[in-house]
C-alpha cells in the first residue's frame, strides 16, 4: 500500500519503508492577467528507492509542471517535497545546488535541451564542471565511461548536437542527467518526440540503467502503453487534479474513474479484429480552461457517468481497493 493522502499516511508507512521521495499536498498557481491558473492542485504522492512511478494525463493537465516544481526549478505555492525524509522546499540556494547533484531531470525535446553552440563533451561535462567533481584527465574519463553507458561512442564527444539523431541526441541527454550520479530523475516525456522505432530502445536503455545504477524514477509520458511497460505504479491527472493511483498492473486491468477508462480505450490493439470490437470511449467537449474549472468534480464536464452532485461537491481521494486509489464519486 503507498502513502497518498494527509489522512492515511501515518496508518500506511507502518507497512513500508521510508520513501525516498515524498510529495505532500504539492500546489504550482500562476498568475495569469490576474486570474489564478492552478497548473498543479494538491499532489500527494510518494515514491519508493528504485522504483517508477508514471504519470499521465492529457496535454495541459499539469504533469511537466509537477514533475519540475518537484526538483524546484519552478517555486512551489503550497506543499512540500521530502527528499529522504527533508524538506527541500525549505532549502536555501546553496543547500540546493547540493541537492541537485541528486535530483536530475531528463527533457522532453533533445535537441532544444542541448546547447548547438557545445560539443557533446562540454555538454556532459559541464554538470561536473558547476559541482566541480571532475577536472582534466579524470574529467574527460568520466564523460567518455558515461557515453559508454548510454550506448554512445567516446570517440563521438567531440561532435555538436545536430550531427547525431534524435534517439542519440536523447541518450545525449541522459549522460548529462547521469554525469552526477543521482537517485532520482524526473523523466518528462522522453520519448515523444522520437521515432516509434526509437522509443522502445529509449525506454529499454532507462530500464537497464535503473537496473545497473538504482535510479529511481518518475516518468511522465501520454503514450499509456509505453509507461505500463516501464512503471510500477501509476497516477493519472486531470486539469492539475490527482483522478486515480494504482500499480501498473491493477490499474491498466481495472481502471475505475471515467477518464481513466477513456484514456485507456484509445490505446491500439496490435490486431485489427478485435481493434474493430473493442468498445472506444469518445468524451465529448474539450478540456475546459484551467483558468476557470468547474465546480465540484473537475472532470463532470465531460464525463459520460456525471451526476447531479458532481457539479457541486469536489469528490473525495480514498482506497476502493488495496493501493488503489480513486477520486470519484462513484465509489462514495
Amino acid at each position: 500500500m503507498t502513502n497518498i493522502t494527509m489522512d492515511t499516511r501515518s496508518d500506511v508507512s507502518k507497512t513500508r519503508s521510508q520513501p525516498l521521495l515524498q510529495i505532500i499536498g504539492l500546489k504550482k498557481y500562476f498568475n495569469i492577467g490576474g486570474r489564478t491558473l492552478k497548473a498543479v492542485n494538491g499532489l500527494t504522492l510518494d515514491i519508493q528507492q528504485g522504483e517508477t512511478v508514471g504519470l499521465v494525463g492529457e496535454s495541459g493537465c499539469g504533469k511537466s509542471t509537477a514533475g519540475r516544481t518537484i526538483l524546484r526549478m519552478y517555486e512551489p505555492t503550497g506543499g512540500e517535497v521530502l527528499y529522504e525524509g527533508k524538506n527541500i522546499f525549505r532549502y536555501s540556494a546553496g543547500e540546493m545546488k547540493k541537492i541537485r547533484r541528486q535530483m536530475q531531470m531528463i527533457f522532453q525535446d533533445p535537441y532544444a535541451s542541448l546547447n548547438p553552440r557545445m560539443n557533446v563533451e562540454d555538454i556532459i561535462g559541464e554538470p561536473l564542471d558547476i559541482h566541480r567533481l571532475a577536472f582534466g584527465a579524470g574529467r574527460k574519463q568520466r564523460i567518455s565511461e558515461l557515453l559508454q553507458l548510454v550506448g554512445l561512442n567516446p570517440e563521438h564527444m567531440s561532435r555538436f548536437p545536430h550531427e547525431f539523431s534524435g534517439g542519440q541526441r536523447q541518450r545525449i541527454g541522459i549522460a548529462r542527467a547521469l554525469a552526477m550520479d543521482p537517485k532520482f530523475i524526473v523523466c518528462d516525456e522522453p520519448i515523444s518526440s522520437l521515432d516509434v522505432s526509437i522509443q522502445a530502445q529509449v525506454v529499454n536503455l532507462l530500464k537497464d540503467l535503473q537496473k545497473k545504477i538504482g535510479l529511481t524514477y518518475l516518468f511522465i509520458a501520454h503514450d499509456l502503453s509505453m509507461v505500463k511497460y516501464i512503471s510500477d505504479r501509476v497516477l493519472v491527472m486531470y486539469l492539475g487534479n490527482m483522478a486515480e493511483f494504482a500499480d501498473s498492473d491493477s490499474l491498466y486491468r481495472n481502471p475505475l474513474h471515467p477518464y481513466t477508462r477513456a484514456l485507456f480505450s484509445a490505446i491500439p490493439v496490435p490486431n485489427p479484429d478485435l481493434e474493430k470490437k473493442k468498445d472506444r470511449i469518445v468524451l465529448q467537449g474539450d478540456v475546459p480552461s484551467p483558468l476557470n474549472p468547474p465546480s465540484g468534480c473537475v472532470f463532470r464536464t465531460r464525463c459520460p457517468k456525471a451526476m447531479d452532485r458532481c457539479s457541486c461537491q469536489e469528490p473525495e481521494w480514498r482506497e476502493v481497493n488495496p493501493g488503489h486509489f480513486v477520486a470519484c464519486h462513484l465509489y462514495e
